[in-house]
């Protein structure tokens, strides 16, 4: 079904970039200002978003192999993955039950027990209390009870979603709209985990709003990507999520995998498209991933996790590198350059530009900000950040990404 649908996606670019032309919002959308910089709005959207949607956290090459685990820090938790013999894949709060300390420090390892470094509370990678120290002196407790916190979990086409609300009652199914059925054709299940890159940007949706457009592409990067690069983005949409691709076709440019050029299958029988030649493009997952290809030694994806930090004038950038053959060698040059040069540009260029309005916004005595009807994705994106926020329950969540069209933007696919 994804190569299907993949095939209708790719139809659709190619008659555009051999037309010349693009598809539009249907009108400008305008963006109050402050949903920058409005400290109010950012605790709502930390409460509102972030610790009640499902968030992509991981790739499952990243905890490859019997007791691998990993920690990371979002929107203010601390969450522990954890991979048992078993295979099953687990996520809980990562904090020791007896007085909550961080209980794992180590980003990632193999580990098959916790112990905490307090009072030596042990905990197995399940989440049972294995052992309560010096338990003579500490008196009866039913460990059963204060196993670790466990959060609601599902790993799909190679990738790893978790809902930081051990109650939530989200539907994932509802949530993914079908997108991790059209991930699944990149085979994630079966590539390596590589490298991760971290580093600080600007409020998260000033750093997320550039992964959504191409429009800023020949200006911005005009010397990374070149000033004939396009600015024009196709979008394709699962719920929340959505495709961008570059209704172009031009003949050996840099950024053909990044911006979903398809000029290599263009004049080919719709036989011969080929899988890594369609998932070209950039792939976002609401509310904060970007997952982008590119080829530098080896077929490889940038999956992009932008989160919000402690204040709204921060946020935190993991660019998590996969590859579908782990790189060895001259490869893996290759590869490193090419992570040191997208790190370069995100943040000498993009989030250079996000500090500049976050600086000179909120006394600029702008009210809004009007999104193009060439900027369908940030229409979109924002659009959907205001109905999860202003839904009231779990059950209006549901009710909302349950109601919400698949495949919007591909020809003859369903609106249900």
């Amino acid at each position: 079904m994804s190569r299907e649908k993949l095939v209708e996606i790719a139809r659709h670019v190619i008659d555009h970039g051999k037309a010349g032309t693009m598809e539009q919002a249907d009108d400008i959308y305008r963006l109050p200002a402050s949903s920058y910089y409005d400290e109010a709005l950012f605790e709502k959207e930390l409460q509102g978003i972030f610790h009640r949607v499902p968030l992509l956290l991981a790739a499952s090459g990243e905890l490859a192999g019997d007791d691998a685990f990993k920690t990371m820090e979002v929107a203010g938790k601390s969450v522990l993955l954890t991979r048992g013999r078993d295979g099953q894949l687990r996520a809980f709060m990562n904090a020791c039950t007896h007085r909550g300390v961080t209980l794992v420090g180590a980003e990632c390892g193999n580990r098959n027990r916790f112990t905490c470094r307090y009072h030596g509370w042990t905990f197995a990678n399940d989440g049972r209390l294995l052992a309560i120290a010096a338990n003579d002196d500490y008196g009866d407790l039913d460990r059963s009870a204060y196993g670790l916190k466990q959060l609601p979990v599902r790993e799909s086409a190679g990738l790893i979603w978790v809902v930081l609300n051990a109650d939530s009652t989200i539907d994932f199914d509802a949530f993914l709209a079908g997108y991790d059925q059209m991930l699944a054709a990149f085979g994630f299940d079966q590539w390596d985990y590589v490298s991760t890159r971290t580093f600080a940007g600007p409020n998260w949706k000033i750093a997320y709003d550039g992964y959504l457009e191409y429009y800023h592409i020949p200006v911005l990067h005009n010397a990374t990507f070149g000033p004939d690069s396009t600015k024009r983005g196709l979008y394709y949409g699962w719920g929340p999520h959505q495709h961008i691709k570059a209704p172009a076709l031009q003949d050996g440019y840099a950024g053909t995998e990044v911006l979903g050029y398809l000029q290599d299958i263009a004049d080919k029988p719709e036989s011969e498209w080929d899988l890594e030649t369609m998932t070209y493009g950039v792939w976002t997952v609401f509310p904060c991933t970007s997952i982008a290809s590119f080829a530098g030694g080896g077929r490889g994806v940038m999956m992009s996790q932008i989160l919000p930090g402690a204040t709204v004038g921060e946020s935190v950038t993991n660019q998590v590198y996969l590859m579908e053959k782990a790189p060895v060698g001259d490869d893996l040059v290759e590869a490193n350059r090419q992570f040191d040069w997208f790190q370069e540009v995100v943040m000498t260029e993009d989030y250079a530009m996000g500090y500049s309005i976050q600086q000179s916004l909120p006394g600029s005595g702008i009210d809004h900000l009007p999104l193009g009807r060439n900027e369908l994705g940030n229409q979109r994106f924002h659009q959907w950040c205001a109905k999860v926020v202003a839904a009231q329950s779990d059950e209006d969540l549901n009710a909302l990404f349950r109601a919400a069209a698949q495949g919007v933007g591909i020809p003859n696919a369903s609106a249900g």
